[in-house]
């Protein structure tokens, strides 16, 4: 288990983290989500030992992470997959962290065949593409077979094979037992990897909840519709507070009216439907609905001038 407990941490008169507190529990994937500037980075640095904290407390397995004896075999992380010796060949950087714990050898072997570079062991890091670095990255994190994991983007990089794999990865060492905080800005595939989520802004604690809980109470839910007769059916659904826009996996997303009320309306002017879904939104949408008054930089919103328009044809 990972523990925050009132965590403060301050840089001149910038506060990067703001009295944060919240626990990572093993056995499933805890998402940590934030805009840019919300203090991720830095709350994990802390419960490394990287940096110190102003106020509070963090723990590893009811531990500060500096008191660990052999930590690679407890803890496993990746923060930075440029933070290596570019001379190194990839073996030898794994085999010089080995010995720096006293991990047997043929680990190394392991991992870089964990992580598909086996084929690469005595190449130079500096050559390694972006999705090769992350891919050492991860090696190092499983080196000593951890109880712990924190990882940092760790799918920067790859290619579609390469998320998948992590994400198979991090969901069977969760299921395992083992305690799994991944930070990522992929709010898709978060949404597919993580079983629980916490999201800060600003420094401060946004939410600490499963990802169904933050999806269901959080969301705008909204029914998919595909009718021949959208326009007809789009001026109906006005008339009880229906609103209708284009649904960016084809067909159209109607809000307001839930499914049966939007069935009873094109049944009683005989608009005929080909599809009635109700869905919920999605992490993304939610995740940025909530966040919005923490980010730090906004881009303009767009005109309406400036947005194409869509034929409503079916």
């Amino acid at each position: 288990m990972i523990e925050v407990e009132d965590l403060t941490k301050r840089y001149g008169t910038k506060t990067a983290v703001d009295h944060l507190s919240f626990q990572v529990r093993p056995g499933r994937v805890t998402g940590f989500l934030g805009p840019n500037g919300a203090g991720k980075s830095t709350t994990m640095r802390v419960i490394l030992g990287l940096d110190a904290p102003t106020g509070g407390r963090t723990s590893i397995l009811g531990r500060p992470y500096a008191s660990l004896r052999t930590p690679l075999r407890r803890v496993g992380s990746l923060l930075d997959a440029k933070g290596m010796h570019g001379g190194r060949t990839a073996y030898n950087h794994l085999l010089w962290m080995s010995q720096s714990n006293g991990i047997a050898r043929r680990r190394v072997d392991e991992v870089l065949e964990m992580v598909g570079l086996e084929k690469v062991a005595a190449r130079r890091t500096k050559g390694f593409s972006l999705g090769m670095g992350q891919r050492l990255g991860i090696a190092c994190a499983l080196l000593g077979d951890p109880e712990v994991l924190l990882l940092d983007e760790p799918v920067n990089g790859l290619d579609t094979e390469g998320i998948r794999w992590v994400r198979d990865l991090l969901k069977r060492l969760a299921a395992e037992g083992r305690t799994v905080l991944l930070s990522s800005h992929l709010m898709g595939e978060m949404e597919l990897t993580a079983d629980h989520l916490v999201v800060i802004g600003q420094g401060r604690l946004i939410a600490d909840t499963s990802m169904r809980k933050f999806i269901e109470q959080n969301s705008q839910a909204v029914t998919v519709v595909r009718s021949p007769d959208i326009d007809r059916l789009e001026v109906a659904l006005e008339r009880v507070g229906g609103r209708v826009r284009p649904d960016a996996r084809g067909g159209w997303e109607v809000s307001g009216p839930d499914a049966a009320t939007i069935g009873d309306v094109a049944a009683s002017r005989g608009i005929p439907l080909h599809e009635l879904t109700p869905r919920l939104s999605s992490l993304e949408d939610v995740y940025t609905q909530m966040t919005k008054p923490s980010v730090e930089y906004r881009g303009a919103e767009p005109h309406d001038g400036d947005l194409v328009s869509t034929d409503k044809g079916a």
